[in-house]
């Protein structure tokens, strides 16, 4: 395979940076697994979703959270049609997830971060991250009005539990989902969200410029209590990564295999062969190994920019 280039995903043939190629990405994706179904409402989903986050969604402002950007939805989205396809391709046909799901968990996850965007009225607030801790329940309150306008109202309340899954606001044991198909597909969704991530070709550099100063905005990095005293959890952006392993391993990897019933092996039945989301966060995580272990900061140098901002930042 050629090297793969930073705004590619793991395949390094789809760019998570343009949102109509990852759009015919998972659109190709759905067609293929259901041949005949029409999947407009989902090619308007992300249509809604670009609008979005480029603030021409009505009653909106644009994204400026710089680690929950559009690349990142587009990433993850991608890997939850992956996951999708992957299961419904070698599960009995009775367990299939079926078009009409497959179409609603591509659109939870287009808009499992909707609770970062800043409403019209919330232009006094400095920035989308500071509603790190709730956006999750803000992300179930948009998709309970969006979800009916795009023809999913029967599945309205259940898609504004699913997406719950991406999130630490409730334990994934208390998310009310009953049928098991759309526990399954809650879990597809959680563990996109976490595979897409620490995928990605800039995730290190990503955490170290981007998400940290999100931590900062949500009150993650230091955290005062009732009592004045004071939690750190980062004291700096090179303390973030220094701890980012530890959350790895006993925090996603947990989550993903515990928590979320190791869906993430969807992914090899999808590519017919290794899983490349696991290469690639290994391959992060080995690298970050290697800085750790020579305490050289400075071999995190990928260009680490975001689409929410017009600067492009060197890392």
């Amino acid at each position: 395979m050629q090297h793969r280039l930073n705004q590619n995903d793991v395949t390094n043939r789809v760019n998570v940076e343009n949102a109509p190629q990852v759009r015919d990405a998972v659109l190709d994706i759905l067609s293929r697994r259901y041949p005949g179904e029409d999947f407009s409402l989902v090619a308007r989903a992300f249509d809604d979703v670009h609008a979005l986050f480029e603030g021409r969604f009505p009653g909106y402002l644009a994204c400026d959270t710089l680690y929950h950007d559009i690349r990142h939805t587009l990433d993850m989205t991608l890997a939850t049609a992956r996951l999708i396809d992957g299961h419904d391709r070698i599960c009995a046909p009775q367990d299939r997830l079926g078009a009409r799901r497959a179409a609603l968990g591509v659109i939870i996850a287009l808009l499992h971060d909707s609770g970062y965007m800043k409403r019209s009225t919330e232009s006094s607030v400095e920035n989308g991250a500071i509603f790190t801790k709730v956006h999750v329940s803000r992300s179930a309150d948009f998709l309970a009005g969006y979800l009916p306008k795009v023809g999913f109202a029967e599945e309205a309340v259940m898609g504004s539990r699913i997406v719950h899954f991406t999130g630490y606001e409730m334990n994934i044991e208390d998310i009310d989902v009953q049928d098991p198909k759309d526990r399954l597909l809650g879990c597809m969704v959680g563990t996109a969200d976490l595979i897409g991530q620490m995928s990605d070709r800039l995730y290190l550099e990503k955490c170290r410029d981007f998400l940290y100063q999100e931590f900062v905005y949500g009150r993650v990095a230091r955290e005062t209590l009732a009592d004045g005293s004071e939690i750190v959890r980062y004291s700096s952006p090179q303390d973030l990564i220094i701890k980012t392993p530890g959350f790895y391993e006993y925090v996603a990897r947990t989550r993903i295999r515990e928590k979320l019933d190791g869906v993430d092996n969807y992914a090899a039945a999808h590519f017919d062969g290794p899983n490349l989301y696991t290469n690639a966060i290994e391959g992060n995580f080995a690298h970050l190994r290697g800085v750790l272990e020579s305490a050289d900061f400075n071999r995190l140098r990928r260009l680490c920019y975001s689409l929410s901002s017009p600067v492009r930042r060197a890392a």
